[in-house]
């Protein structure tokens, strides 16, 4: 792991913007670089990055949208917040290349079939981009990354003579379906993406959207045009793997997996609200818990709703069974005798429960599949919450 942190940071130490706007020799080439998936939640995705390797000059630089300031003042805030800003950073490519040699990630390279002229606009686009005042941006996961950075650089510089075609993709996907095309389906990682994010990434992508993804961007890249001089060239005239990873064993311990730990908190809640029913009593520990953790966990889907800038959290309906009400409440459902007035509140959870069904049937919002049986667990505790208290009416 050490040796990693080392070469990550050598990967990143920035090359001098002073001097680079030099003219590129006709042996200069331009290429998009895309890493694979790494082992880690945050490298699942992949990433992009331009390189610039000029043998005439000794030039060879990578350019890399993905990169962000730790001196940053209030960084971790700003992080979970949504307003960290992104920098473009400058590293010589023996570096970049080490470092994800070291992670055991794919390398690819597209070098682009540009004329003189072209290399040069770009080259000088991105060494203009690396300047302080202006390598900053404001990060979106779907809208602005280091993915997106290469599609939109590479369409600004080229303008309309570049057209990137969409018939290489055959089948339609919503955001949230590319985001887990990069996951294990039952894993902690997918879980907590389903239910951080909201229904907003559950509408169809546009081709051109796909590429938020550095693995459609080489799609993309690779079914995409260039037409000047009455000529249609491809964008990319050279393909080449730079390094290929070894497969390594992916553990799979089912017995760790949401689906096995939620369904075994699911029948525990199930059986000790059978328990409760045949002996005529109420868990308070249970309903305690049960408030205080969907109450929480529902707080915090509030706040990444409302007092963050990251877009894909907005109307995020897994509120609906992490209520965050229940938060407020759950001292009063901790009393031994409770009021009456909770047999409506528990009605109420119910009826969101029956909601959330009805947003899942229609597709407004897909749910992780490993919250079914806790989702189950609660609706039976509701419905036990709701006999019990009535009866005391």
């Amino acid at each position: 792991m050490k040796k990693y942190y080392i070469l990550f940071i050598l990967s990143i130490i920035s090359v001098s913007v002073k001097a680079q706007f030099v003219p590129l020799s006709e042996a200069s080439e331009i290429s998009i670089l895309t890493i694979g998936p790494g082992a880690e939640l945050y490298d699942k995705f992949g990433h992009s990055a331009f390189r610039i390797n000029d043998p005439a000059t000794g030039q060879d630089v990578v350019f890399n949208y993905g990169v962000y300031d730790f001196d940053t003042p209030n960084f971790y805030l700003k992080f979970a917040q949504g307003k960290l800003l992104y920098q473009l950073g400058v590293s010589y490519y023996e570096s970049f290349y080490n470092s994800y040699v070291a992670q055991n990630r794919w390398i690819k390279e597209q070098t682009l079939n540009l004329s003189q002229a072209e290399k040069q606009a770009v080259s000088d686009f991105l060494w203009n981009n690396a300047k302080p005042e202006n390598k900053k941006y404001k990060y979106d996961f779907f809208f602005d990354n280091c993915a997106t950075k290469i599609r939109d650089v590479t369409q600004e510089v080229l303008g309309n003579k570049l057209e990137f075609k969409d018939d290489h993709i055959t089948e339609t996907y919503t955001f949230r379906e590319l985001i887990q095309q990069n996951l294990k389906a039952n894993s902690w990682g997918s879980l907590g993406i389903d239910i951080a994010l909201g229904a907003v990434i559950d509408r169809n992508a546009k081709p051109i959207e796909y590429q938020f993804l550095p693995d459609y961007v080489f799609k993309g890249a690779a079914n995409a045009f260039i037409h000047r001089d009455g000529e249609t060239e491809p964008l990319v005239k050279n393909t080449k793997v730079l390094f290929e990873n070894s497969p390594q064993p992916t553990a799979n311990n089912f017995f760790l997996s949401p689906i096995f730990t939620l369904g075994l908190l699911g029948l525990l809640i199930i059986f000790l609200t059978y328990r409760n029913y045949k002996n005529s009593c109420r868990s308070r520990y249970l309903d305690t818990t049960i408030f205080f953790f969907t109450g929480l966990i529902g707080i915090f889907l509030l706040l990444l709703w409302f007092a963050t800038d990251h877009t894909a959290t907005a109307n995020n309906y897994n509120l609906l069974w992490a209520f965050p009400i229940s938060i407020l409440v759950f001292w009063a459902i901790a009393k031994k005798k409770v009021s009456t007035k909770f047999k409506r509140y528990a009605l109420l959870l119910l009826l969101l429960l029956i909601l959330l069904a009805i947003h899942w049937i229609t597709g407004v919002q897909v749910f992780a599949i490993g919250l079914l049986p806790l989702l189950i667990a609660l609706a039976v505790r509701y419905v036990y919450l709701i006999y019990f208290i009535g009866k005391k009416e």
